[in-house]
């Protein structure tokens, strides 16, 4: 595996035809992500990619890299979720020097994305408040629903077993249900 650029991880993310795996993937495309960027996520989780910081596309790479790829190549796995911290940093950095106003929509839902994977009510606002600017029409559903799971449970119960958290009788309900989120 070799470093990627922020432009790759782009050009990768946003190929035509990506976006059917984006919420829909499928083992060979986590593999590939692993092969390809699996090295790129290390250094970006360690920090040596603050340089991507520099503008409003490595910025997004960045976030793609530490919210969406580990989510790919770690899935079932708790490493799945543990640059999701970094992520909301990184996309508070961009936010803060309104470099989400260079991006096009489904770019800015990127950068925004790792508020609605967080387990504070409170982030979870911000990210309803986010989905709500113009464009971003098709992810307002997504981001409500992420939020009324925290808002009833104060974390996902679809990461416990994952996590190591002990399931209450209320979320193994919710989870058998028909309306579980699960991943």
């Amino acid at each position: 595996m070799t470093l990627a650029t922020a432009a790759r991880v782009l050009d990768f993310w946003f190929a035509p035809g990506t976006e059917l795996l984006w919420f829909d993937s499928t083992a060979a495309f986590d593999r590939t992500i692993e092969r390809e960027f699996g090295s790129t996520w290390e250094d970006a989780r360690a920090g040596r990619l603050a340089r991507w910081q520099d503008d409003a596309a490595g910025c997004l790479a960045l976030v793609i890299v530490l919210d969406q790829f580990p989510l790919n190549m770690y899935r079932g796995q708790a490493l799945a979720f543990s640059t999701e911290t970094q992520a909301r940093d990184v996309s508070r950095f961009a936010l803060e020097r309104g470099f989400d106003r260079c991006l096009a929509a489904d770019r800015q839902a990127f950068l925004y994305l790792p508020w609605h994977h967080s387990e504070s009510l409170a982030e979870q606002e911000f990210a309803v408040e986010l989905f709500e600017r113009p464009g971003l029409e098709d992810w307002r559903k997504g981001a409500r629903q992420h939020r009324d799971i925290i808002a009833r449970f104060g974390r996902f119960p679809h990461r416990n077993a994952i996590l190591g958290r002990e399931s209450t009788r209320a979320e193994l309900d919710y989870l058998a249900s028909d309306d579980a989120f699960l991943g």
